[in-house]
């Protein structure tokens, strides 16, 4: 399990790593055309948009697998190793109404986007919504995945090392 995580990790690095680099150069690209030439690619901006959309949701998925989001701990530091268990459940059980809103609001638009398509590039508006569906779910099975350590007695700290 723990050779499949990291090596889904290191894809999506890997994704976003290429996402980045096509951002980079389409609007370069486009820069350079307009100074030079007086044009443009016209896409530019729907591609960097979508693929931007894209390398924040996987982030997304990468910092909680990593357990790096931003947080507030002055409290939680502050209690007992069986009180900062009692705060993280707390904070699981919380975490599933936003998760499973965000999932059935992206479902919605992917589902509405299907047939509606950018003006200018033409690819389904689905696919910026679908990137919300991934990390949501993406997100849903990471938090059953921490629920099922703390349950067996592993529960993860800050980074994911065991404590």
């Amino acid at each position: 399990m723990r050779t499949l995580g990291t090596w889904l990790q290191r894809l999506i690095e890997l994704l976003m790593a290429i996402m980045l680099a096509v951002m980079v150069v389409a609007v370069f690209i486009n820069v350079g055309l307009r100074y030079l030439a007086g044009t443009g690619f016209a896409g530019s901006e729907e591609l960097s948009r979508l693929l931007f959309v894209w390398l924040v949701c996987l982030g997304a998925i990468l910092a909680t697998a990593e357990n790096r989001h931003l947080g507030f701990d002055l409290v939680q530091s502050r209690l007992s190793a069986r009180g900062r268990q009692i705060c993280a459940w707390i904070t699981r059980v919380l975490t599933l109404y936003p998760l499973w809103l965000l999932i059935q609001g992206a479902f919605e638009q992917v589902k509405v986007g299907i047939g509606i398509f950018s003006p200018v590039m033409g690819y389904p508006l689905a696919l910026a919504a679908a990137a919300v569906l991934v990390m949501a779910v993406a997100m849903l099975v990471l938090l059953a995945v921490d629920s099922a350590r703390a349950l067996g007695g592993r529960e993860t700290g800050a980074g994911g090392e065991q404590s």
